[in-house]
């Protein structure tokens, strides 16, 4: 064993000699003992953004918690080392945040699928699931169900890792009610930038739960979690409602959140045909709509509002009464509600079949330079006129999300920022510009710079003006970071420079670059 052990240490050092000389090597597999390390694939340097294209220098595939440490032990007890590591999962990053230019790229979905459930009986105990923190949610979904159980809150995909959700935040329209994802979480098992596997909980090792979550892979890997469950209806109702004035929308949104018997609450933007047909994909209802657009120079603009009550059936329930007496209490449109009935399942998994449907004409795999911001409630109609002050309507292919989530629900512990509350507001919004750009359609390099360009004076304005935050944030440079943070930065900084003061970890983001002394500037 500790042969072995020797054997594998000395083949990492040649691995760091190799990746620190400017003429790198490995082209084919690397025999490093136990650890699976390749040379560097296509899906290793993308992402769903296809906007970054950073390639690392080699790949680790990891069969166990064990591979990362032994990989971050030796990385980070290393003089000669200036390798940087990112875990990737599903790749649905937008900016490059999961890559690693000449670093390792650790591919979490190798790890195996493992997945453990536990019934609460009724003492108060909770149910739960431990699992694998390469699984991804639409995995966690299929076996939950087969016991009656399911996560509280959602991401709209399902097709991400648990791990890559829970160092953002992951939220849907569940949000308002359960919180975001990680503030569902009991414990997690946690690879450290130093090596060290941790598992840890609001009441172990609390400063390390608290930071890895929502900590955008800055502290270290999430190998496990363990995610509370409840028990899983067996269908949703699920409604949406047109609107034709922004104030009126955003009232009735406010509304359903303070509704107790509603299990999900999200809205959008309709701006042209495309976004009416493209967001109606998943909708398996008719929907008699057919607005009237305007013209170019004088654009007329829709809202939907969609919300979902659950319905387990066997209680003693009428969800369709629950689902009339609230639509009395809406403002929308006259004859533009629209419910129907779907499994569960079907519900959470409703962006799998647009995504089916761009795939079949080439446009899932193209560019999508997208926006997302917490946009403080007094700010919101303004944020929507800056938006609409830097988009063309009538040209604009994607889709705009906005709704309400509720400040407490989220654990101003966690490293995730929202904006700072100047009022006594419990209400905050979201909004996601998921825009797509098709190069195939004329949108060519120039064109997504113009873009990007576009959203980062969006998100600059939104910031400066208006007090919002990115979420799945990008920034430039490590000053933007900086202004992010804010008044949090001093407590995000001292915590990577306990967790990972070389900086090993996340460098896609680009917080904490890498330096020849940063050791001695993360202890600063």
């Amino acid at each position: 064993m500790e042969v072995a052990m020797v054997s594998t240490r000395a083949s990492l050092l040649i691995l760091i000699l190799s990746l620190c000389s400017p003429y790198k090597f490995i082209q084919s597999p690397m025999d490093f003992g136990p650890l699976n390390l390749l040379p560097t694939t296509t899906t290793a340097s993308s992402d769903f953004g296809r906007i970054v294209f950073h390639s690392p220098a080699a790949v680790l595939r990891p069969q166990s918690s064990g591979d990362i440490s032994m990989l971050l032990s030796f990385l980070s007890g290393s003089s000669l080392s200036k390798v940087t590591v990112a875990a990737r999962g599903a790749g649905h990053s937008i900016h490059g945040q999961a890559q690693a230019l000449d670093g390792i790229v650790v591919e979490m979905r190798a790890l195996p699928a493992e997945m453990e459930f536990h019934r609460g009986g009724e003492e108060g105990q909770v149910s739960y699931a431990d699992v694998s923190g390469g699984v991804m949610w639409i995995e966690l979904l299929e076996q939950s169900l087969k016991l009656g159980l399911a996560p509280r809150s959602w991401t709209d995909y399902l097709y991400l890792t648990v791990g890559g959700t829970l160092s953002n935040a992951g939220i849907s329209g569940q949000t308002f009610k359960h919180g975001p994802q990680i503030s569902n979480v009991l414990q997690l098992e946690v690879v450290t930038g130093r090596g060290e596997i941790v598992k840890c909980s609001p009441s172990k090792d609390a400063d390390l739960f608290n930071a890895v979550l929502g900590g955008l892979g800055q502290f270290g890997i999430i190998t496990r979690a363990r995610i509370l469950l409840q028990e899983a209806p067996q269908k949703v109702t699920w409604v949406r409602a047109f609107y034709d004035d922004f104030s009126i929308f955003t009232r009735d949104q406010e509304l359903l959140v303070s509704i107790p018997d509603l299990d999900y609450v999200e809205g959008f933007i309709v701006l042209n045909e495309q976004s009416l047909h493209s967001s109606s994909i998943a909708f398996p209802a008719s929907v008699d709509f057919n607005p009237d657009f305007g013209t170019k120079n004088s654009p007329k603009i829709y809202y939907c509002i969609e919300f979902a009550v659950h319905d387990y059936q066997h209680k003693n329930t009428n969800v369709h009464h629950v689902v009339e007496v609230i639509s009395r209490q809406m403002s929308h449109m006259v004859s533009q509600l629209y419910s129907v009935e779907v499994s569960y399942f079907d519900f959470l998994n409703r962006v799998r079949m647009e995504e089916m449907s761009l795939r079949s004409v080439g446009l899932w795999e193209v560019h999508h330079p997208w926006l997302n911001m917490f946009v403080p409630k007094a700010g919101v109609a303004d944020f929507r006129d800056l938006l609409m002050d830097n988009i063309s309507p009538d040209s604009f292919e994607g889709l705009i999300l906005i709704y309400p989530l509720l400040r407490d629900k989220w654990d101003t512990n966690t490293s995730v920022v929202i904006p700072d509350s100047g009022s006594t507001d419990r209400v905050m919004y979201v909004v996601g510009i998921l825009r797509s750009a098709n190069p195939e359609d004329g949108c060519s390099h120039h064109c997504l710079q113009e873009l990007l360009r576009r959203h980062r004076r969006i998100a600059d304005a939104a910031g400066a003006r208006l007090g919002a935050k990115q979420y799945l944030g990008h920034h430039p440079t490590p000053a933007g970071w900086h202004q992010h943070f804010g008044r949090r930065w001093e407590q995000f900084a001292e915590r990577k420079a306990r967790f990972d003061p070389l900086r090993i970890l996340g460098p896609g983001q680009g917080i904490f670059p890498r330096t020849p002394d940063a050791a001695a500037y993360a202890g600063s």
